[in-house]
């Protein structure tokens, strides 16, 4: 049996996972900005859940969430950072307060609650870190640059934990879902407030007025949730894992398409070193 702290459980995959964790007879503490979104998870596994108020850009409560874990479990075995929404603006259209406000809760999120657990898993030697990423990191699609920005910090700062941990038996992993049946492109999106008119072909195709996406996506997220159980529960987890038949197809072909590119301008990229 573990314990794992799951952020952002309010809906689609957070709560996906806790209810699929907490089947499985583990213990877990199930977050949310609003406690009471999350209360009917712990009322109904009052032995092996405890729900509590966690907003990921509060510092006092993260603290206060590692430390509600603790005393009612003894110990985080697994950190799951899912809390999150998307943002969709043209770059040029972003605002600097809804930009700055999503690395907080991303990036900086991640960072608070990563650093309350270390301590616990250092002293204990084991445990496991996931942090909740995107195909959007890998593809970039118009109207995303900031959500793909952010999730890409995450994925390079996952693997330098990753390599930091290592040693000390905890393990760091990435989780790069594509489209899930969730209120991710729906409820959770938000977008700037002024569209530009000569993005209207490329960022403005994608805005919530124009996107038909939401309810239609391939995803099941009761799967990605026991998925996402056996990597962690496997004996040798990858660094990241793709989720839904989309983020395969769509690494494969940025990766590709990355490839062809330094292929054609590797001679320029190898003309810069002294002359020996």
């Amino acid at each position: 049996m573990t314990t794992w702290l799951i952020t952002g459980c309010s809906t689609g995959l957070g709560r996906a996972l806790a209810e699929a964790v907490l089947e499985r007879g583990h213990n877990a503490v199930v977050t949310a900005r609003d406690v009471s979104t999350v209360q009917d998870i712990a009322d109904a596994h009052p032995d092996a859940a405890v729900a509590v108020a966690l907003d990921v850009t509060d510092d006092g409560q993260v603290a206060a969430a590692v430390a509600a874990a603790e005393e009612r479990f003894g110990a985080v075995d697994v950190l799951v950072n899912n809390a999150g929404y998307g943002y969709r603006a043209a770059v040029e259209e972003g605002e600097d307060a809804a930009v700055q406000q999503l690395f907080d809760t991303h990036l900086y999120g991640s960072v608070r609650t990563i650093k309350a657990v270390l301590p616990g898993m250092r002293a204990r030697r084991s445990g496991t870190i996931v942090n909740l990423s995107s195909i959007g990191a890998r593809i970039s699609p118009e109207g995303s640059g900031y959500y793909a920005a952010v999730k890409a910090a995450i994925e390079s700062l996952t693997l330098s934990l990753r390599k930091e941990v290592a040693p000390l038996g905890i393990t760091a992993l990435v989780v790069e879902p594509g489209g899930f049946r969730t209120e991710f492109a729906g409820r959770s999106l938000t977008q700037s407030a002024e569209p530009i008119a000569d993005y209207a072909d490329t960022a403005g195709k994608r805005r919530k007025e124009n996107d038909t996406v939401h309810g239609t996506q391939k995803g099941d997220p009761a799967k990605a949730a026991a998925a996402l159980i056996r990597v962690v529960e496997s004996d040798d987890p990858p660094y990241m894992l793709l989720l839904g038949n989309d983020a395969s197809d769509g690494f494969r072909a940025a990766l590709d398409a990355l490839r062809t590119e330094v292929d054609a301008w590797e001679s320029v990229s190898r003309s810069t070193d002294y002359d020996d």
